[in-house]
């Protein structure tokens, strides 16, 4: 271990923007060790049996306002313009209707008619204003019963089922500020998220990975469980030798120390892929099941990345289930309240007792980040470690 002068703990996101920085811009030796065989975490894809290109762990659409971000990963790859959107699919009497979410000025017209939703929508805007989000809680407590009410219909129809199934919860579990937050976005921008710079990158995730750790400074092992390897005594010993150089840790922080206080709660997912010999299966990339069926949303992948491959297409349906670390189950989404956090800061805490040792991170953190954030804070902590 005496060659490296930084040990990087996963090759995800966090753990390879790091290592690549610290490798180019540092001139650092880096170790990146991973537990499963391949880079690029949960963003990782690949080409089926049928030859789609999926991912793998679930969807992820890149966007952010973060032009450092934007910039920094054009470097890896070209981009797709693609600008996500996505529909509720909801049944109504004997079929079923097509919502843009977030719920906005369209929707409002798709559930109640033309004249009537836009009599709806412009009453709103004469409320608030145009191209504004409102939630849930502002339009509940409007005095005007129509508005109150379109705020009930909302709720049923788009957020409460949906998120009984997301996080395994009772409606009257639910917290109310994740319920005061839902937007009803007065616009007819039906994209999903309005960030400056959105897009899918032209080859796939996993290239840009590949492209990152591809720097003579940078040793990949992959197959390797890091907490078998580290240990944390009076000093931080890897493979049972001293090492002093910075360690990068992305893992869960919980199984760092063999999870001694308990096991943080996660929300895990199961997949549902599905090859149909067909050109396409549904009108967006995603659309969200919110008032039944067992699973949250269904992903058709070649509306995502534009992949041209005619006859053939693989949906994934996604169901959400209380994670138990039974064997191959992924900790996907951590349950955040005030005994969790409480629980991951002795886990913490024991992490400070080693100045070298730097949490980055979904797992590590027990946070949620989009992509983006998670690349912004990767650069950040390559400063730091570099003094820029």
């Amino acid at each position: 271990m005496a060659q490296y002068d930084c040990l990087v703990i996963g090759a995800g996101f966090a753990g390879a923007v790091t290592a690549g920085e610290l490798a180019r811009r540092g001139g650092k030796k880096v170790l990146v060790l991973e537990r499963r065989d391949h880079v690029g975490g949960n963003a990782y894809d690949c080409l089926d049996e049928a030859g789609i290109l999926i991912h793998k762990y679930g969807p992820h659409i890149f966007h952010t306002n973060d032009k450092r971000v934007f910039d920094y990963l054009s470097q890896y790859t070209p981009w797709r313009d693609y600008q996500h959107e996505v529909v509720a699919n909801v049944p109504e009497g004997d079929g079923r209707l097509q919502y843009p979410v977030p719920f906005n000025l369209c929707s409002l017209e798709t559930a109640f008619g033309p004249g009537e939703g836009k009599r709806l929508g412009d009453k709103l805007i004469a409320a608030y204003g145009a191209e504004k989000k409102v939630t849930i809680l502002e339009l509940r407590q409007n005095p005007d019963p129509e508005i109150s009410a379109l705020a009930d219909f909302v709720y049923e129809h788009v957020f409460v089922y949906y998120t009984m199934k997301q996080w395994g919860q009772k409606p009257e579990d639910i917290d109310p500020n994740t319920t005061a937050r839902v937007p009803v976005f007065l616009s007819r921008d039906c994209r999903y998220f309005q960030d400056a710079y959105q897009g899918m990158p032209l080859n796939g995730y996993t290239p840009i990975f590949e492209n990152i750790l591809d720097h003579p400074n940078i040793t990949v092992e992959l197959g390797v469980d890091a907490a078998r390897r580290l240990t944390l005594g009076d000093t931080l010993l890897l493979d049972g030798a001293p090492f002093e150089g910075p360690v990068i840790y992305t893992g869960a922080l919980d199984e760092l120390f063999s999870c001694r206080f308990g096991r943080l709660p996660y929300r895990t997912l199961d997949f549902g892929f599905e090859t149909l010999e067909q050109d396409f299966y549904q009108t967006h990339g995603t659309v969200n099941y919110t008032m039944d069926e067992p699973y949250t949303r269904i992903t058709e992948f070649k509306r995502l990345t534009g992949q041209v491959k005619p006859g053939v297409t693989t949906i994934m349906k996604e169901f959400s289930k209380a994670y138990t670390a039974a064997e191959g189950e992924i900790p996907y989404y951590a349950i955040i309240n005030a005994e969790n956090n409480a629980l991951y800061g002795k886990y913490a805490a024991l992490a400070a007792e080693y100045p070298g040792l730097h949490l980055l991170g979904r797992l590590a953190e027990y946070k949620y980040y989009n992509m983006d954030a998670i690349v912004g804070r990767a650069l950040d902590l390559a400063d730091q470690l570099l003094g820029a």
